[in-house]
């Protein structure tokens, strides 16, 4: 993966980053840890300058993340109830954890949304509990923004660092991502085979 990564940061420039970075958001199999990590490669090579590679990959990334908080918003609670009455086991939910959840959700949904920008994987989903609980756009794409261009910067500055050794953080990534993606699968299952539904 990591050569058409290359070889479309190199042939696209900052265009190519913003593309793959918005990609990566739509389809989270695509791995920001790569697309990141290979612009501050090539920024410390001198084809890219670290700020602009940084604000192209978050431009990127938020783009897709407003792509899918209006998605979400879109379907909205009411167009989730009848899903989740009929699916409630493979969704692991029912209508009575939706409450509680839009309940938290007005409390912590600001650092959620900016911390959950973040984690591996998994950031690229929490665009769709900010629609469904129509979170005020502004904030949204605020927080959205702070924690996706910390993400981007960590990532783009420990690509420039490592230079020549980005294998060996490629790996160590990819190791983390992967154990993430096997963590996640199996809560999903413990919560499909213990589910059941509110009394």
């Amino acid at each position: 993966m990591t050569d058409w990564v290359q070889q479309l940061i190199a042939d696209g420039g900052y265009l190519g980053l913003f593309l793959l970075m918005f990609g990566e958001t739509i389809f989270p199999p695509i791995p920001s840890e790569v697309i990141m990590s290979m612009a501050g490669l090539q920024a410390a090579k001198g084809s890219m300058l670290l700020p602009v590679a940084i604000a192209a990959g978050s431009a990127g990334a938020m783009l897709g993340n407003i792509a899918w908080y209006l998605a979400a918003r879109r379907l909205g609670l009411d167009r989730l109830r009848p899903l989740v009455e009929r699916h409630g086991r493979w969704l692991t939910m029912d209508w009575a954890e939706v409450d509680r959840g839009e309940r938290w959700f007005m409390r912590h949904g600001y650092l959620f949304v900016c911390l959950g920008r973040m984690l591996p994987t998994a950031r690229s989903l929490i665009s769709v509990p900010a629609g469904l609980m129509r979170m005020r756009f502004v904030p949204f794409v605020l927080w959205s923004s702070v924690g996706t261009f910390g993400w981007s910067t960590m990532l783009a500055v420990g690509g420039w660092i490592l230079g020549t050794r980005f294998a060996a953080m490629e790996a160590w990534l990819g190791i983390a991502s992967t154990l993430l993606l096997v963590v996640l699968a199996a809560f999903y299952l413990w919560r499909v085979l213990t589910w059941k539904p509110s009394r």
